[in-house]
């Protein structure tokens, strides 16, 4: 990756330091092996939620709640902010985190397949962030659009994949992402750019 790595331990080191509790969520990813956005991409979140003034957002894919802490923290007490994963662990590790904070955003953390609890919901949304298994995220886009408001972003993570995208990986995963970028900067219901912080972060605007 050579000067992209560089890029990436420059601007992790420039990061300001976070609370202590996200610092203590960064910590049990780094000791768990668990796969998070990290400090760089949750600043990005808290830019976007605030600048369009996000209150009712939707994760797919949420682990035990790092992005929805981000999110939490832009929105604040009007937050109205729904988490998806199938593991009933992380949604009591996140509810913890949530509490210890003091985080005052409405959670309701629904566990099981984020593909099948989002065709049960109903939007508008202002945000919907997708983290999901990435062979999945081809078909996370026809399941976005219809929720989002007009105006509001499909933030998805891991579009530069380590890497592998533009390289000769063939497995399913990255082949789902190379899938998923042609098919949304295709679709006409958004306006999409790929921003290439920490393993790139699309950012699509629904027209």
């Amino acid at each position: 990756m050579g000067m992209f790595e560089d890029v990436h331990s420059y601007l992790a080191k420039v990061t300001p330091q976070r609370t202590p509790i996200l610092k203590e969520m960064e910590e049990y990813a780094k000791e768990h092996d668990f796969s998070i956005i990290g400090p760089l991409v949750g600043r990005l979140l808290y830019q976007m939620a605030t600048l369009t003034n996000a209150k009712r957002i939707l994760e797919l894919g949420s682990g035990y709640g790092y992005s929805a802490f981000w999110f939490s923290m832009a929105a604040g007490g009007r937050g109205h902010i729904t988490l998806t994963d199938g593991n009933r662990e992380n949604k009591k590790m996140a509810m913890t985190f949530f509490k210890r904070a003091g985080l005052r955003s409405q959670f309701d953390f629904m566990v099981g397949d984020s593909l099948k609890i989002v065709k049960k919901l109903s939007g508008p949304y202002d945000i919907i962030l997708n983290d999901i298994d990435k062979q999945d995220y081809p078909r996370t886009i026809d399941l976005a659009a219809p929720l989002l408001k007009k105006g509001g972003l499909f933030i998805t993570d891991n579009l530069i994949w380590g890497g592998d995208v533009y390289g000769r990986n063939s497995d399913a995963a990255t082949k789902g992402i190379r899938e998923f970028t042609d098919k949304l900067y295709k679709d006409n219901r958004f306006f999409t750019t790929i921003v290439p912080l920490r393993d790139g972060v699309a950012i699509a605007l629904k027209l």
